[in-house]
């Protein structure tokens, strides 16, 4: 039986993405090599949390504090590993500014809007609270496929 469940845009439970590409490449910023594009004004919001969040974070590094993008790209880039500390840095800070610029200039779809939760349009995930942690859990079928080819298509890249 079809599950004909219908979400609200605006439910602050769910962030909803569209797959698209980023105006600008990214080696660092892990939102700008994700393929998912927020489409709501929660999910948007979400997404600054969540990087502001990373960036907060405070890492030693070669007797220098880094955030938590950079530190994460050092362990998990190959590309960026073989980079001198300053120019991950100075990277990291301009990747964050153009999707910053990004984020600000999408299209997003109106609060009062719904859609069916199984549909291929969107990416839709349930976002669950556990501690201080939110987990965004795939909700669909199709955004559990695309999820799990996403993680494997970022692992890829990051060889």
């Amino acid at each position: 039986m079809a599950n004909d469940e219908i979400i609200n845009i605006d439910d602050m439970n769910y962030a909803i993405y569209k797959i698209g590409d980023w105006k600008n490449n990214y080696e660092i910023n892990q939102i700008g090599l994700s393929r998912e594009i927020p489409v709501t004004k929660h999910t948007l919001t979400h997404v600054k949390f969540s990087m502001e969040e990373i960036r907060n974070s405070t890492f030693e590094i070669s007797d220098k504090s880094v955030n938590g993008f950079v530190a994460i790209a050092l362990q998990l880039n190959p590309k960026v590993q073989k980079m001198e500390l300053d120019d991950v840095i100075e990277l990291e800070e301009n990747e964050y500014n153009l999707i910053l610029g990004e984020l600000d200039g999408l299209e997003l779809l109106e609060d009062d809007e719904t859609i069916p939760l199984e549909n291929e349009d969107y990416l839709i995930y349930k976002l669950e609270k556990d501690c201080h942690v939110t987990n965004s859990i795939p909700a669909n079928k199709f955004t559990r496929k695309f999820y799990l080819d996403e993680m494997r298509r970022i692992e890829d890249a990051l060889r």
